[in-house]
């Protein structure tokens, strides 16, 4: 007779058993780096033995990999989820500082993945950021739609080069990921002040 599955199922701890290890590594990775970063720190977090992380991940670069996919995968669903739920009517600027809200909010506050991921960008080897990369392109379309759609609405100034402002507009933002931290000050001024600065910016009215 076949066993009823529940939640306590060998593959449902499994999985809970790797998501701990990855929500470590992720902790892990956005405050030491990537260089920083030991298996024997993730296993201390995860409140594992060490040499049980390989079960999961074959190497370290394995679990990093995972946690920068995740971190810009899980912020492109989370900006769309917030975009797809405005009403209809939204202006497209309007949505461009919604999206700036999301994006700052979840690099910032809601996950370590996405911190550890925009932080991590530049410090991991090529063969870690080859699925990254795509994810970001991914990503990015996401943006290029926003400021499009703002374009063609007349909601932004003539002059502006649409790629420039756009790869401006997500520098400056996952650069807060370098300097921000609840001791600089309330995540809600520096949200307040990002759509100011690109609200004028790209409008091309005085601030």
């Amino acid at each position: 007779m076949a066993m009823p599955v529940t939640d306590e199922g060998p593959e449902s701890k499994s999985a809970r058993t790797r998501k701990r290890i990855l929500d470590a590594a992720a902790y892990t990775l956005s405050r030491k780096g990537y260089a920083g970063t030991r298996l024997s720190d993730v296993a201390e977090r995860a409140e594992l033995q060490a040499p049980a992380i390989y079960y999961y991940f074959p190497s370290r670069d394995d679990l990093v990999e995972e946690v920068m996919w995740s971190g810009i995968a899980e912020m492109r669903e989370h900006i769309s989820e917030i975009l797809d739920a405005l009403p209809e009517a939204t202006p497209p600027i309007e949505r461009i500082m919604v999206a700036v809200e999301a994006h700052l909010r979840h690099e910032l506050e809601i996950s370590d993945y996405t911190t550890a991921a925009i932080r991590n960008a530049a410090q991991v080897p090529a063969k870690i950021r080859a699925r990254q990369l795509a994810e970001e392109a991914a990503y990015g379309q996401v943006w290029k739609q926003l400021f499009q759609d703002a374009a063609t609405a007349g909601d932004l100034s003539d002059h502006l080069d649409l790629r420039a402002a756009r790869m401006l507009t997500l520098g400056a933002l996952n650069w807060a990921s370098e300097w921000w931290t609840p001791a600089a000050g309330p995540l809600d001024a520096v949200v307040h002040t990002a759509q100011t600065i690109i609200r004028g910016g790209l409008s091309g009215a005085s601030l």
